[in-house]
């Protein structure tokens, strides 16, 4: 694995301004979002607002992956994204989100998720998970993926080539009439095939006019995940895994995830809706 010494925080630099027009959701300002009490299969009028806002925020995760590079800060992907969000009429879902104060979350190496943007210099080697959520039309659209940076170890690459593969497969077994835990069992089962960790503290979630609905999408198999999915159900898939354990420390800001050994981790994220026969990917740039 690299030699690559652990992160520390970096300075955060002040709260990025959205302009005026841009509808804001209801959280912002207050210390969390109100409960969602709706349903979880959405309206054809409600997916198809989904898919814009799906669309945007992979864009402007794509933006902001352009610039990954040795020598930039995590706060210049963030002001990328931003950017291309406030551009397009979007809000970006995670500023002000109980709290968090950036328009994205940049996880690096041993980061399992939330990391905040920051000025921590991106380095030859590093892996860097961007998280970018997108709302408009009254709805989120959620995606995140892992990027190398420079030169990356070929335990990294494999590491981030196969938490791809593991969305990838739980897309494919999404199926109306099946329990959710089929997802988690897809991911693990492959997971271990190379002996990795399935971070298992942090899942996928339900997503629609709610950032988090309350649906939980393990990604592991878990025998309390029975919900059956049903067409139009929204929700996240995200496998973090490690080249360790799935345990994890906090750091003092509340919201930076690591692993307990310091091992590299690595993620891939779609928001998804239920169809007929599978699911549609509604975070497609």
């Amino acid at each position: 694995m690299s030699g690559q010494s652990l992160l520390v925080p970096g300075e955060l630099s002040p709260a990025r301004s959205v302009p005026g027009n841009i509808r804001r959701p209801e959280y912002v300002g207050k210390p969390g979002p109100k409960p969602y009490t709706g349903p979880e299969v959405q309206s054809a009028e409600t997916i198809e607002a989904m898919r814009i806002a799906g669309r945007i925020a992979a864009q402007a995760m794509e933006e902001a992956a352009k610039h990954i590079a040795p020598g930039v800060t995590t706060d210049e992907l963030d002001r990328v994204a931003h950017e291309y969000m406030c551009d397009h009429g979007a809000y970006p879902s995670t500023l002000g989100y109980r709290g968090f104060p950036k328009s994205l979350c940049s996880s690096l190496n041993e980061v399992i998720c939330h990391g905040i943007p920051d000025s921590t210099v991106l380095r030859d080697g590093d892996i860097v998970n961007l998280d970018v959520t997108a709302y408009i039309g009254g709805v989120h659209g959620d995606n995140n993926a892992t990027y190398l940076c420079g030169e990356v170890d070929e335990e990294s690459r494999l590491l981030v080539e196969r938490t791809r593969e593991a969305l990838n497969r739980a897309i494919k077994a999404v199926k109306p009439g099946r329990q959710i835990n089929v997802i988690g069992r897809v991911i693990e089962s492959y997971a271990k095939r190379f002996g990795y960790g399935v971070v298992r503290d942090f899942t996928g979630h339900g997503i629609n006019s709610s950032f988090h609905s309350g649906l939980i999408i393990p990604h592991y198999d878990s025998p309390h995940a029975t919900t059956v999915m049903e067409p139009g159900m929204t929700f996240t898939i995200e496998p973090m895994l490690t080249l360790g354990t799935h345990e994890y420390d906090m750091w003092d800001d509340g919201w930076t995830v690591v692993t307990k050994d310091r091992k590299r981790t690595a993620q891939f994220e779609h928001t998804l809706v239920v169809t007929e026969t599978g699911a549609e990917i509604l975070t497609l740039p």
